[in-house]
C-alpha cells in the first residue's frame, strides 16, 4: 500500500499560534494503535511556551469579542468550508492515530463542519428587564475572555464541535490542546483554520501528559472546557478553583440501556450492539450495561453473540474493517485488565476474552458477559472497550433501581413496542439525556451534560452557547 500525502506528512505537523506555525520545545511519538508503532511524532509545548500561547490569545481578545455577532458567524462558515475541502487529508490521520474505520472518520469529520454551520445559526439573547419612565435595565451575554479548550482521544475532532465554535461565537479566543494520544489531526485543523481566522483568535497546541495541568491551572485562562474522565475532571475543577475560572466539564458515564420484553429482539440486537461497540465501545454514551428483561433475555444474547462472532475486526484502512483496535495501550491494558478481572471471577463469556497477547496492535474482540453480579468491576466501572455485559431482571422497578445505582448519569436508553410505557421508564432514569428506541442520537441546537459525576454544565444548544459568555447588566435612570 503507497502511502497516502497526509499519512507521509504526519511527522511534519506543527503546533499554531497567531496564525503561524510555533514549533515545539521537543517531540513526542505518535503510535498507530492497529500496530503498535511509532509513526509520526508531535510537538510539546513548554511551560514557558504556553505563557507566550496565553499572551497571544490574551491579546487577540478585545477585537475579536468587538466584532459583530454577524461577522463571528461568517469566520466559523468558512472554518467549516475549509474542513470539508480537507476532509480526506483528516479522516486519514484520526484512522492513522485513533484507530477507527475510515468510514467513521470521515463521519466525523464531516460532523465537525455540520456543526459549526449550525452553530452560527444561533444567537446570544438579550433580556430587558425593566422599561418604564424610571428606567431602562438590559441583561446581555458577554463572552468570558480566553478559553482553554481540552479534549480526549476517542474523537480527535468530534470532541471540538462542542467547544471551538461555541467558544468563538461567543467572542472569546480558544488555545485548544487534543489529547497527547492523538494530536495529529487537531494540529493539522489548527494549520488550516489559522489561515482563515484572525491571528491568535484560535491556537492549537501539544504537549505530554503535564500540558493539560499547566493549562487548568494557569491564571490566564478564564475558563476551561475539559472532556475527559471523571477523575481528570476533578482535578481539573480543582486547578482551576485557584483563580476561579469557569468551567464545563463532559465527563465519564456508565450509560445503561433497559430493554423491555415486548421489542422485536432481531431488531433491536442490531442496535443494541453497535450502540454498545461502535468505535470500539470508545465512547462517552456507548451503553455499558444492558438490563434485558428475563422473558427475551435467552434470544437477545443469541442475537448479540452472532453479531459479536461474525463482525470484521481489523486495519482500519481496510474497506472491510467494522471495528479498529483500541486506541491507545494504556485505555488497552484497562480494559484487558477488567476482562481478566471477570474471568478470575467466574464470568461466562458468550463472546471474545480476554487476548491471547501475540497479535499486533491493540485488538479486542467485542466481548459479552453473560450476567454478571451488579458489585463486580465489570458493572460497576466504566469499561470503555469493546465490552459488554448482559444483566437480567424480571421487574421493571428493580431495572430502573439498578441502572440508577451508579455515580454516574450521563445518558440512558430505553427500549420497547410502546414508545409511550417506554418513556415513563425513561423519566425515571437518572441522567442527563435518556433516549427511547434510539441512543446516541446528538443535535447541534439540542443541551447535552450529564447528572452526578458525570459533569458539570452543559454542551450543544443555546445553553451550550451561553455556557461561553457570562450576563453583563445596564441599568439605567431616567428622568
Amino acid at each position: 500500500m503507497i502511502p497516502s500525502p497526509s499519512i507521509t506528512a504526519a511527522a511534519s505537523r506543527s503546533m499554531t499560534v497567531g496564525g503561524q506555525s510555533f514549533p515545539g520545545s521537543r517531540v513526542f511519538d505518535v503510535v498507530d494503535p492497529s500496530t503498535g508503532k511509532v509513526v509520526a511524532s508531535a510537538p510539546h509545548c513548554s511551560r514557558t511556551q504556553l505563557d507566550e500561547v496565553v499572551a497571544v490569545a490574551r491579546e487577540a481578545f478585545p477585537s475579536w469579542s468587538r466584532r459583530p455577532i454577524e461577522q463571528r458567524r461568517e469566520f466559523l462558515l468558512a472554518m467549516a468550508d475549509t474542513i470539508e475541502v480537507h476532509a480526506e487529508e483528516l479522516a486519514e490521520l484520526i484512522s492513522l492515530e485513533q484507530g477507527k474505520p475510515h468510514a467513521l472518520a470521515a463521519g466525523e469529520v464531516g460532523g465537525v463542519s455540520y456543526w459549526l454551520r449550525q452553530t452560527a445559526l444561533l444567537d446570544l439573547p438579550e433580556t430587558v428587564n425593566q422599561d418604564d419612565s424610571t428606567r431602562l435595565s438590559v441583561t446581555r451575554r458577554a463572552p468570558i475572555g480566553v478559553v482553554a479548550a481540552l479534549t480526549p482521544w476517542n474523537y480527535p475532532l468530534g470532541q471540538t464541535s462542542f467547544k471551538l465554535g461555541p467558544a468563538l461565537l461567543a467572542g472569546n479566543t480558544v488555545v485548544f490542546k487534543p489529547s497527547v494520544h492523538a494530536p495529529l489531526a487537531a494540529l493539522r485543523l489548527g494549520e488550516l483554520c489559522g489561515a482563515v481566522l484572525p491571528p491568535g483568535v484560535l491556537n492549537v497546541i501539544a504537549g505530554e501528559d503535564e500540558l493539560g495541568p499547566w493549562m487548568t491551572a494557569h491564571p490566564g485562562f478564564d475558563m476551561i472546557s475539559f472532556t475527559g474522565s471523571t477523575e481528570t475532571g476533578k482535578r481539573v475543577a480543582e486547578n482551576a478553583a485557584r483563580s476561579l475560572s469557569r468551567v464545563t466539564l463532559e465527563l465519564g458515564g456508565n450509560d445503561a440501556a433497559i430493554v423491555l420484553p415486548d421489542v422485536d429482539v432481531a431488531e433491536v440486537a442490531t442496535q443494541l450492539f453497535w450502540a454498545a461497540f461502535a468505535n470500539s465501545g470508545q465512547i462517552c454514551l456507548a451503553v455499558k450495561r444492558l438490563y434485558i428483561h428475563a422473558d427475551i433475555y435467552d434470544a437477545m444474547a443469541r442475537e448479540l453473540s452472532s453479531l459479536a462472532h461474525t463482525v470484521q475486526v481489523g486495519d482500519p484502512t481496510a474497506d472491510d474493517t467494522e471495528l479498529g483496535p483500541v486506541s491507545h495501550r494504556q485505555q488497552y491494558d484497562r480494559v484487558v485488565e477488567l476482562l481478566q478481572d471477570s474471568e478470575q471471577q467466574g464470568h461466562h463469556f458468550l463472546s471474545g476474552g480476554v487476548p491471547s497477547g501475540d497479535a499486533d496492535g491493540y485488538f479486542l474482540r467485542p466481548t459479552l458477559i453473560d450476567n454478571p453480579p451488579d458489585d463486580a468491576r465489570i458493572v460497576r466501572e466504566e469499561q470503555f472497550g469493546p465490552v459488554l455485559p448482559l444483566l437480567r431482571y424480571t421487574d421493571v422497578d428493580d431495572a430502573v433501581a439498578r441502572a440508577n445505582d451508579s455515580e454516574y448519569g450521563l445518558g440512558a436508553s430505553v427500549w420497547s413496542r410502546d414508545a409511550e410505557s417506554a418513556a415513563q421508564v425513561a423519566q425515571r432514569l437518572e441522567a442527563g439525556t435518556v433516549w427511547v428506541n434510539e441512543i446516541m442520537h446528538l443535535d447541534p441546537h439540542v443541551p447535552f451534560g450529564g447528572l452526578k459525576q458525570s459533569g458539570v454544565g452543559v454542551e450543544s444548544g443555546l445553553a451550550g452557547l451561553m455556557e461561553f459568555t457570562e450576563a453583563r447588566t445596564l441599568t439605567m435612570k431616567r428622568g
